[in-house]
């Protein structure tokens, strides 16, 4: 392993090297924008060693908040044709051009981060007090426009909301997204990228059926929800969503804005109830519902394992430790994205197998909360582990460490940094 601070160094070159200033792209070519939840994990790595460079990052993430409080998955700073679907496609209308979706709102538990370990108080409390309200309003957002039957979680209308682009998950709900009328379209992905490690062209044309389908209707987030043939409940998605309603809680309280804080609570608290409606004894872990069917998904992916990243009860968090566990004896790397024993594992395809340093940090925060720091350390060894194997990849084989789709990537830097500055025991 190498040597704690050449590791930390060599990740804060990774950063630097995919700065723009205000903003970090997740690295040069394949992804040239800024992407929202990218943005708000990889402000912790920043928090570190450049405090004000870290809540920039987030603050230039809100600047391009929507008005009716979505904070869009994608902002196209500056014309790149390198990447599509660009921002003639997603056509939203904006000033500065944004997709029309969102992503994991993992802003609140990253800025509650932020402001717990800044040195500079006076400026700490200042943004932490602007970017509150903003925060609050996105979460609110969610409730409104992506649980319109109040059920206390929130869902998805397109894959690439939950990050998780092209999980096994969603296999048998994107079946009923149609590919007939989808414009001609050339990918840049597989230009910088593994082909065998990106989603195939048939997912990519049903990606951009939704987005032409959103567009039509004016990208009004009112009628989204319904109008989707796509509507997933995704347990990984919605305690990240919790999670950050109970941390936005207590730094609202911190900060002396208790109705804001009493509110977030009670999103979370209802919420966590709602998730037993996603357990599956037969697993041992959480899945996602097809709220169209009102079935749950028949799939035993790391989605329902980053459940762990809220405040879920003491029995389930036991029994997801045991999930992690028995995942540990068929790979070699803690945690894959797939179980390896299914017939759909692909190790070294995006989200159907590959390991990802961001949702291992997250499991790993959410287990070490609820006790078991045993398998969270177990957990962030392997990060590093995969580090010293193939550098700073996108994403990794759980059974070989073949580091996989982009290289030198700024969140898998950040979380290197975040990992060895707040956990000892791997220095």
């Amino acid at each position: 392993m190498p040597d704690k601070s050449d590791l930390i160094e060599q990740a804060q070159k990774v950063m630097r090297r995919n700065d723009r200033g205000h903003y970090t792209v997740p690295t040069h070519g394949l992804y040239p924008f800024q992407w929202n939840w990218d943005s708000a994990l990889s402000a912790l790595g920043f928090s570190h060693f450049d405090e004000a460079r870290a809540w920039a990052e987030i603050e230039t993430l809100f600047a391009h908040q929507w008005d009716d409080g979505m904070v869009p998955h994608i902002i196209f700073h500056e014309h790149d044709e390198g990447y599509f679907p660009g921002p003639d496609v997603w056509d939203t209308g904006r000033g500065v051009p944004t997709t029309g979706i969102t992503q994991p709102p993992v802003a609140g538990f990253a800025v509650r981060r932020l402001f717990e370990r800044a040195k500079d108080r006076n400026s700490a409390e200042t943004k932490a007090r602007a970017l509150l309200p903003k925060i609050h309003a996105w979460h609110e957002w969610f409730l409104r426009c992506r649980d319109p039957m109040n059920s206390g979680l929130a869902a998805v209308i397109h894959p690439w909301e939950t990050g998780r682009d092209n999980s096994v998950d969603w296999d048998r709900a994107f079946e009923r997204v149609p590919t007939e009328g989808v414009a001609p379209f050339t990918r840049r992905d597989t230009q910088h990228a593994n082909p065998d490690h990106r989603p195939t062209d048939e997912q990519y044309k049903r990606y951009i059926w939704l987005v032409q389908h959103f567009r039509k209707l004016d990208w009004d987030n009112t009628r989204l929800h319904d109008a989707s043939p796509f509507q997933v409940v995704d347990p990984g998605f919605n305690a990240i969503l919790l999670r950050s309603c109970l941390d936005l809680a207590e730094l609202a309280k911190r900060l002396g804005e208790p109705d804001i804080a009493k509110r977030s609570r009670t999103i979370a608290e209802d919420g966590i109830a709602a998730m037993e409606r996603l357990w599956s004894e037969k697993y041992g872990q959480y899945l996602c519902l097809d709220r169209v069917t009102g079935q749950l998904i028949d799939s035993p992916s790391i989605g329902g394992i980053l459940a762990a990243f809220t405040s879920i009860p003491t029995d389930r968090a036991n029994a997801l430790v045991r999930r992690v566990e028995t995942l540990a004896q068929s790979c070699t790397y803690l945690v894959p994205s797939h179980d390896p024993t299914k017939p759909e594992f692909d190790g070294l395809r995006y989200w159907r197998g590959p390991v990802w340093l961001i949702v291992n940090y997250m499991i790993a925060d959410g287990l070490e909360r609820a006790g078991h720091r045993g398998t969270a350390e177990r957990i962030m060894a392997d990060c590093l582990r995969l580090i010293e194997k193939s550098g700073f990849a996108e994403y990794y084989g759980p059974i070989t460490a073949e580091g996989c789709g982009g290289d030198s990537f700024t969140w898998t830097a950040a979380m290197v940094i975040e990992i060895l500055n707040t956990h000892e025991v791997l220095a």
